[in-house]
C-alpha cells in the first residue's frame, strides 16, 4: 500500500468485508525518495488502526539511472510475491484504477505494442506458481476512490513522483484531459484494452493448440516442431507459437515484438516454406530450420574462448 487514495480505499474496503481471510498490508519503500520511510510509517499506523498487520518491504541495492520506474515495478512485484509466500498468502491485491489502465494502454500504444501489450493490466494474473495478483479496482476511476476516502474520513498521501515529468507516465497523465476532449477518453482506452485482451486470449489458445499439434519427438535435446504444420498457421498464431516455445525454453527472458516479428516472419517462415536450412539466435535460443523443413529450438551454445598464447 502506497498510502494514496487508491490503496487507502482498498484497505478500507477490505476492512469492511465480512471475510474469514487474514489480511496483511505491505508497503514498498523503493529507496528513491527520502520521504518514503515516513510515508510507509503513516500507512503502517492507518493499517494498525484498522486492525491489519503491516510490513514495510525495502527495495535494496543499486538503482538504475534509466528505466527506474519499470525496474522499480518489477522489484515491487518480486518483493510482494516473496512476502506473500513467506506468510502463506496466495493472493496479492493492488489498488490499480481505470486511470492507471488508461495510462498503461496509452504508453504501450506509443511504444508500438501489439494486442498483448495493448491488453494492458489484467484483472488477475500469476505472480508465482503459488501466488496470484488481483486488481479489483481496474474498472473504477481514481476520482471515485478519492471521494470514497474523503466521505469516510480516511486521510491519504499524494506521491510527488506522480507529477514528476521526468517520467513518461507523468507526462502522459498531464496530456490525458486534452486527449479526452478529442475523444480518446480513459473509458475508450480501457475498452481497447478489454478488446485486445479478448483477442489475445483467443490467439494464445490457438497457439497452445498449435504447439501441441506441431510438437514432434526430439531425438536430441531441444524442441522439435513440424514445419509444414507451422507454415499452415496464420502469422499471428505463428508468432505466438514461437513466443510460447521460446518462453518454455528460457522462461526468464523476453523479447520485443519487433525482433520476434523480424525473426519469425522475415526469416524462419520463408525458410520453412522453402525447406532452406538456416540458423538464427534470439534471447539465448538457437532457431534452426532443418533440411527436412522442420524447426528445432535449442539453447545457444556457449561461445568458444580463444586459445591463450
Amino acid at each position: 500500500m502506497s498510502g494514496g487514495p487508491d490503496s487507502t480505499a482498498l484497505m478500507a474496503a477490505a476492512a469492511a468485508l465480512d471475510s474469514v481471510a487474514t489480511i496483511y498490508v505491505a508497503t514498498i519503500d523503493h529507496g528513491l525518495r527520502p520521504e518514503a520511510g515516513a510515508e510507509a510509517a503513516t500507512v503502517a499506523r492507518l493499517a494498525e488502526a484498522i486492525g491489519f498487520s503491516h510490513r514495510t518491504l525495502t527495495w535494496r541495492g543499486p538503482k538504475p539511472l534509466r528505466g527506474v520506474q519499470a525496474t522499480a515495478r518489477s522489484a515491487r512485484y518480486a518483493l510482494l510475491a516473496t512476502y506473500a509466500e513467506s506468510i502463506g498468502a496466495g493472493l496479492v491485491i493492488t489498488g490499480h484504477t481505470r486511470d492507471d489502465q488508461a495510462e498503461t494502454v496509452l504508453m504501450r500504444l506509443l511504444a508500438g505494442s501489439g494486442p498483448a501489450g495493448l491488453a494492458g493490466m489484467r484483472p488477475e494474473r500469476s505472480l508465482t506458481p503459488s501466488v496470484r495478483l488481483a486488481r479489483p479496482f481496474l474498472a473504477i476511476a481514481k476520482v471515485q476512490l478519492v471521494d470514497y476516502c474523503e466521505r469516510r474520513g480516511f486521510a491519504f498521501l499524494c506521491d510527488p513522483s506522480n507529477a514528476d515529468e521526468r517520467f513518461a507516465r507523468a507526462r502522459l497523465r498531464r496530456l490525458l484531459p486534452e486527449l479526452d476532449r478529442e475523444g480518446l477518453s480513459p473509458e475508450r482506452l480501457c475498452r481497447l484494452a478489454s478488446r485486445c485482451a479478448r483477442d489475445e486470449d483467443a490467439l494464445m489458445e490457438a497457439a497452445q493448440i498449435a504447439v501441441a499439434a506441431a510438437l514432434r519427438p526430439a531425438l536430441q535435446p531441444g524442441i522439435h516442431l513440424d514445419g509444414p504444420h507451422l507454415c499452415s498457421l496464420p502469422e499471428a498464431v505463428l508468432l505466438r507459437v514461437a513466443s510460447l516455445v521460446a518462453e518454455q525454453m528460457m522462461p526468464d527472458r523476453s523479447e520485443r515484438l519487433e525482433r520476434l516479428e523480424a525473426l519469425v516472419l522475415n526469416e524462419l517462415r520463408p525458410a520453412l516454406l522453402a525447406s532452406v536450412p538456416i540458423r538464427r539466435t534470439l534471447r539465448g535460443i538457437l532457431f534452426a530450420v532443418t533440411r527436412a523443413g522442420d524447426l528445432v529450438l535449442t539453447p545457444t551454445p556457449p561461445r568458444r574462448r580463444g586459445k591463450s598464447s
